[in-house]
C-alpha cells in the first residue's frame, strides 16, 4: 500500500508510546502529562448530564453549529474580559475537540509546505508532531528562565517566520513562565514582523506561586494574535474541549477547516460542560487543584534535592504540571530511560521536544502521583 509523502516525516507520539509501557501497576510513572483524577468533578458532571438530558435531551443529541454552543463561548468570552480585560466577543471563539485540534486547524488554515514555523526550544512535542504533517521548516529560539532569548527572537523574526507558536505560562516541557518584560518586548517584536502569534495557554490557571501573568495578546491586539485554551487541565481531559480565539478574517477560514474536519465538536459534551460551569464555581475548583499540585511539586523538588546528583539540574516551577531536568553534557536521557524503566520508574526523555536531536534532558510530571510514589520514584531514578 502506498501512503502519502507527509507521513514519512511524522513520528508517532513518543509519550503515547511510553504510556503503553507504564500501564503496569508496579511502574511509577512521571511520564504522562496527566492531571490528577483525584479531583475530577464526577458528581458535578453526573448532575449536569442529567439536567441536560432532562431539559434539552433532543437538542443535546442533535447536530449543531460548527462554531460551538453559544453559552459556552459566552463563558469563555466573559472570563477573558473579567480576568485579563481582553475584549474577545463570543463570535471570535471557536470550540474545538481539544487544543490538539486547534493546532491542526491553524496549520491547515495558515501553513503551506516549506513555510517556517518558529517554536520555543525545547518545544511542545504535540505541536512539533502536528506541524510536521504539513511539511514545514522549523526554526527555534532558546528558552531562558524568563522566557525566549529576545536577541534570538528578534533575529529569527527578521529571518522570516509564518507562525510563532508559544506556551508562555508553565510551558510543556520546560515549565518556563515568561516574565512581564519578556511578554511586552516579544509583543513589540511581533508587531514589527509579519509572523502570526499562536499563543497556547493550557496551564496558565495552574499557578501556585508568584503572580498571574497576562497573555502576550494583551500587548499585541492584532489580527495576527491568536489564542488557544483548553478545559483539559482545569476541568477534565476526557471532555476533549478546547477553543481558538481569533479575529473575524481568520475565524472565517477556521470554521471552514473545522467543517471539513468534523462538522462540529460534540454537542452533548459542550452542553454538559456549559451546565456544569453554570452550576459550579470554577475558580473554587481550580483553587483546589492548585493547592494539591503545589504540594506535589514541593514534594518532588525536595526529593530531587535529597536524591539526585548535584550535576543534574531541575527546574522549580511556579505552576503547571512538570519539572524539567538537564543532565551533564554527553549523558543521554534516552539511555537513562532504558535503565530506569527496568527499575519500574518512567519519565519522558527530552529528545522529542527538540527538532535537532538534543538528548541530555528529561521531563517529570508531578500532578498525577501521590507524595509516597513521588518520593519512591525519585529515589529509584
Amino acid at each position: 500500500m502506498q501512503f502519502s509523502r507527509r507521513m514519512a516525516n511524522v513520528r508517532r507520539s513518543y509519550i503515547r508510546e511510553i504510556l503503553k509501557v507504564t500501564q503496569r501497576p508496579e511502574v511509577i510513572s512521571f511520564a504522562g502529562g496527566l492531571p490528577s483524577p483525584d479531583h475530577f468533578p464526577v458528581r458535578g458532571f453526573a448532575e449536569a448530564t442529567q439536567a441536560v438530558l432532562d431539559e434539552a435531551g433532543p437538542q443535546a443529541l442533535q447536530y449543531s453549529t460548527t462554531e460551538g454552543f453559544p453559552p459556552l463561548r459566552e463563558f469563555i468570552s466573559r472570563r477573558y474580559r473579567e480576568k485579563w480585560g481582553l475584549d474577545i466577543p463570543p463570535e471570535e471563539i471557536l470550540i474545538t475537540s481539544g487544543s490538539q485540534q486547534g493546532l491542526d486547524l491553524i496549520a491547515k488554515t495558515l501553513l503551506d509546505e516549506g513555510d517556517t514555523v518558529l517554536i520555543e526550544r525545547p518545544g511542545y512535542l504535540g505541536a512539533i508532531q502536528c506541524f510536521s504533517m504539513f511539511g514545514v521548516e522549523f526554526s527555534t529560539v532558546d528558552l531562558t528562565p524568563s522566557g525566549p532569548d529576545l536577541e534570538q527572537l528578534a533575529l529569527r523574526l527578521e529571518e522570516g517566520a509564518r507562525l510563532f507558536y508559544v506556551v508562555p505560562t508553565f510551558q510543556n516541557p520546560s515549565s518556563t513562565a515568561w516574565d512581564l518584560t519578556t511578554r511586552q518586548e516579544a509583543a513589540r517584536l511581533l508587531a514589527a514582523s509579519n509572523a502570526v502569534l499562536l499563543e497556547d495557554n493550557p496551564y496558565g490557571e495552574l499557578r501556585f506561586l508568584g503572580h498571574d501573568m497576562p497573555p502576550v495578546r494583551a500587548f499585541f491586539d492584532d489580527e495576527r494574535a491568536v489564542l488557544m485554551g483548553s478545559f483539559s487541565k482545569i476541568v477534565a481531559p476526557g471532555l476533549r474541549l478546547g477553543w481558538i480565539a481569533a479575529k473575524p478574517a481568520l475565524m472565517h477560514h477556521l470554521v471552514t477547516a473545522k467543517q471539513a474536519s468534523d462538522l462540529h465538536t460534540s454537542t452533548f459534551t459542550q452542553r454538559v460542560l456549559a451546565r456544569f460551569l453554570a452550576d459550579n464555581d470554577l475558580d473554587a475548583h481550580i483553587a483546589l487543584i492548585r493547592k494539591e499540585y503545589g504540594e506535589r511539586r514541593d514534594c518532588m523538588v525536595e526529593a530531587i534535592e535529597k536524591h539526585f546528583p548535584v550535576e543534574v539540574t531541575a527546574s522549580r516551577p511556579e505552576g503547571g504540571m512538570f519539572l524539567w531536568c538537564e543532565l551533564p553534557e554527553g549523558v543521554s536521557a534516552s539511555a537513562l530511560f532504558e535503565k530506569t524503566i527496568a527499575c519500574n520508574v518512567a519519565f519522558v526523555p527530552g529528545r522529542p521536544f527538540y527538532v535537532d536531536g538534543t538528548d541530555n534532558a528529561f521531563r517529570l510530571n508531578f500532578s498525577n502521583s501521590t507524595p509516597e510514589r513521588i518520593n519512591e520514584g525519585i529515589k529509584r531514578l
